[in-house]
């Protein structure tokens, strides 16, 4: 078993006992982290703070299972993730489930029509209102998408921790991975294509 450098900050023996004030350290440490998922998971602030309480909650309850061999992080965006899609469930219950195949998912085809970025300034990849796209564009990823999509590219878990939380095979976690970045590639090339074509107009 690799050594959880991170559950060094924390002692395990203290939060499994039910200290209070280890458990409140803890809280402190990670409650933006999971806060920032639930958020990107449901596009709402009260249902995100709504999903940060029940993850701590959870957390407390069942602090006994935890034996430390994956990262505490992980370990809270298992149960945040999870208590989200059940959320997701009981609010959408026509949406695709999170562990379905993706062959599956309204039969869409793979994105074709891609645009070369090469030639679009840094200041336009960067701008406030193309990362506002972008996340306008994560947000209307499949759920199945989304999730990979955010704990990798946005949260920064390996493909192992991902797979970790999600409880999927580390191939489905690549394979969503690629699928989600070739929509978001897809759906981004027409956006820095209509504002390239703008700006040569000159209606910008």
């Amino acid at each position: 078993m690799e050594k959880d450098i991170e559950a060094e900050l924390f002692s395990l023996e203290a939060l499994r006992a039910g200290d209070r004030a280890e458990f409140a350290r803890m809280v402190d440490s990670y409650y933006e982290i999971i806060y920032r998922l639930a958020f990107r998971m449901l596009n709402n602030p009260q249902d995100a703070e709504d999903i940060l309480q029940e993850t701590f909650i959870k957390a407390y309850r069942h602090l006994n299972n935890f034996d430390g061999r994956s990262k505490i992080s992980t370990w809270l965006y298992r149960i945040a993730t999870n208590e989200a899609l059940m959320f997701l469930r009981r609010k959408q219950p026509h949406q695709v489930s999170i562990d379905e195949p993706i062959e599956t998912e309204a039969g869409e085809a793979e994105p074709l029509q891609i645009v070369d970025w090469c030639c679009i300034p840094e200041d336009e990849l960067l701008s406030a209102e193309a990362r506002g796209h972008l996340d306008e564009a994560v947000g209307q990823l499949p759920y199945s998408l989304r999730i990979v999509f955010i704990l990798r590219e946005i949260e920064g878990l390996s493909t192992r921790e991902t797979a970790d939380v999600l409880q999927l095979s580390e191939t489905a976690v690549k394979t969503r991975l690629s699928r989600a970045r070739l929509r978001l590639r897809e759906d981004l090339s027409g956006y820095y294509a209509e504002r390239m074509e703008g700006k040569s107009d000159g209606r910008e």
